[in-house]
């Protein structure tokens, strides 16, 4: 066909019956082409459904089976999905957003928000092996609140005000409650971090998950004044060190209890209810209490107790000639963490540096300002405490000493 209707281009003065021919030729090819382009955007086109693109599509009725669709992505569930996350997202709308769901990508109008000369501030995470625990309990409300908090709680370190959040959600096969719970969760996060879900992606990808089986990212923005943006360089030696209760192991060292509850469920030992409901506990998020706090003080350091434990985290707030001096026996650990570290035979180095061991921010203040930024604390819900101070750094290596630990109850010191 093609060296036909090349022959009839290059005629000089064609007949009627040729250009006939060639206008017949034409539209076979034509529709020979678009066939196979659909056929192949068919077997090609990602499993994903952009919650910022995908809104207004509406597949089209075909009375056969799609061949997608018996591959495994099911893109009509995918829809109705979209339909209830955008309910939701107008749940978290804050001064700013500047577009419903459907558009390719989400705009955010940083002049609506105050501040004449505004830093972004930008954070990535996810829920780890936690998931595996929350999935099994049923928990995917939870998982995805901890998807939020793990997020911006690193965005409130840097001295940022969340602005906006966007999810990313892999299902081995789409299971639209399941989709639709986690989704509820992010934006139940969000509106405790007081900033919008502006979009997200959902893929489905049968054969690399299996059936059941999900992850979760997380991406979240803040906004700071430049002059208010917090820099190592603030901390000086004097300063003291708050520490803020978590309300769990939040979303960090699951691989390592998965593994004890498998032992413990090897030998005989059921995990009793208490222990199971500390576990899946959902991440504290700490937006409110230190948008108040930084209205009632000054504050030079924040640092997010994840994975690392305290060492791990309290040193990327210092700077090079300062070290950090913490107390843990101020403060009983809770019932968890005593779990923890029993059934896993569990140094205190090996707990304090794996697990936040019942802190889930270390706050740096003025010394000056210790009361105040307890009292504010404390009036915004947290169970805080003083928990050490700032020294000068004699050892380059050491950046953080912990100079005293807890004892249980049998006199057990955690050394």
């Amino acid at each position: 066909m093609r060296q036909r209707i090349r022959l009839l281009c290059n005629r000089a003065h064609p007949d009627r019956n040729e250009l006939q021919l060639l206008h017949g030729l034409l539209t076979a090819a034509t529709a020979a082409l678009q066939a196979a382009e659909n056929g192949a955007a068919q077997h090609t086109t990602s499993p994903g459904i952009a919650r910022t693109a995908a809104t207004n599509y509406h597949a089209p009725v075909d009375k056969q089976a799609s061949p997608y669709k018996a591959a495994g992505v099911d893109i009509a569930t995918g829809q109705r999905l979209v339909a209830h996350i955008r309910q939701l997202t107008e749940t978290t709308r804050i001064p700013g957003v500047m577009d419903e769901i459907g558009s390719f990508a989400a705009g955010f109008d940083l002049a609506a928000q105050p501040g004449t000369d505004p830093i972004l501030v930008a954070a990535t995470d996810g829920v780890g092996t936690k998931l595996r625990l929350l999935a099994a309990a049923g928990q995917h409300h939870t998982a995805g609140i901890d998807l939020v908090a793990m997020c911006v709680n690193d965005v409130l370190c840097r001295g940022a005000r969340p602005l906006f959040f966007l999810d990313y959600m892999a299902f081995g096969r789409l299971e639209l409650p399941v989709a639709e719970a986690v989704v509820a969760g992010i934006a139940d996060g969000c509106r405790q971090a007081r900033m919008a879900l502006i979009g997200g992606e959902t893929a489905e990808m049968p054969g690399f998950y299996q059936d059941g089986e999900y992850d979760l990212a997380g991406f979240c923005v803040g906004m700071a004044e430049r002059g208010l943006l917090l820099d190592p360089a603030a901390v000086t030696v004097g300063d003291v060190l708050i520490g803020i209760a978590s309300s769990g192991a939040h979303a960090n060292g699951y691989t390592l209890i998965r593994q004890l509850l498998q032992d413990a469920e090897a030998a005989g030992n059921t995990p009793e209810p208490w222990l199971m409901q500390a576990l899946l506990a959902p991440t504290r998020i700490y937006a409110a209490a230190l948008t108040a706090l930084r209205q009632a003080c000054p504050v030079r350091g924040i640092a997010h107790i994840t994975g690392g434990g305290l060492p791990g985290n309290v040193a990327r707030i210092l700077p090079a000639g300062c070290s950090a001096v913490i107390h843990l026996g101020r403060r009983e650990p809770p019932r968890l963490f005593n779990w923890l570290q029993r059934t896993g035979g569990l140094s205190a180095q090996q707990m304090y540096s794996t697990f936040n061991c019942g802190i889930g921010l270390v706050i740096c203040v003025p010394p000056d300002r210790l009361h105040t930024a307890l009292h504010s604390l404390q009036a915004a819900g947290e169970e805080a405490w003083e928990l050490g101070h700032i020294v000068e750094r004699a050892d380059p290596a050491a950046a953080v000493q912990v100079a005293e630990v807890w004892r249980h109850d049998d006199g057990l010191e955690l050394e």
